[in-house]
């Protein structure tokens, strides 16, 4: 069978990740098929194996992309230590996963559904970003950093579950008011 229109690697490849992303998110990754995905994409069901190999690979794909994506972002917003660096580390957080919400979504949701090495290599990475929290925490006036680190990255990215942009705050009122709530946290008030 011939390859339907806009069927170009670079093209349907994207498509075929963001497809998967709004569906994964939607309907969760274990609902969803490949011939769903290829449906919505508007392939033939056995035309997207030659774009992803299957299923899980797409997956892991999101989220190591996702991963990468941010401590990139995250290496150029945030630098220095002390209080500033907090500060640029929360704004960064919030206005960054604010505009992903479904990658959010799916990175905490479906960890579960990662085969072992997989999911090892988005622990790796996880762990490289609060790492790179708990680095701005250390010289800071608490008792348990690696606690700390914890709490303010489940109360940041936590703000994606509530956040409608229709709301009375903006995202930037939003990360104005968690940087203020986040110093009180780090006894950086």
């Amino acid at each position: 069978m011939a390859r339907k229109t806009g069927s170009h690697s670079d093209i349907t490849r994207p498509r075929i990740q963001a497809a998967a992303l709004r569906l994964f998110a939607q309907h969760g990754y274990a609902a969803v098929s490949m011939r769903q995905i290829a449906a919505e994409v508007g392939v033939q069901a056995g035309a997207i194996y030659n774009y992803v190999p299957h299923k899980q690979a797409l997956l892991f794909e999101l989220l190591k992309t996702h991963m990468e994506d941010l401590l990139v972002a995250n290496a150029e917003a945030v630098s220095g230590s002390g209080p500033k660096a907090l500060d640029d580390f929360v704004r960064f957080h919030i206005l960054y996963h604010l505009e992903r919400v479904d990658l959010v979504f799916i990175s905490y949701m479906e960890l579960r559904a990662l085969e072992p090495d997989n999911f090892a290599e988005i622990e790796r990475l996880r762990r490289a970003y609060e790492d790179r929290l708990e680095a701005i925490l250390d010289g800071m006036d608490l008792s348990d950093t690696k606690l700390a680190t914890l709490a303010l990255i489940a109360m940041l990215t936590g703000v994606t579950n509530w956040f409608r942009e229709e709301g009375r705050l903006s995202p930037d009122d939003v990360a104005e008011t968690y940087v203020a709530m986040a110093r009180r946290l780090a006894g950086a008030a």
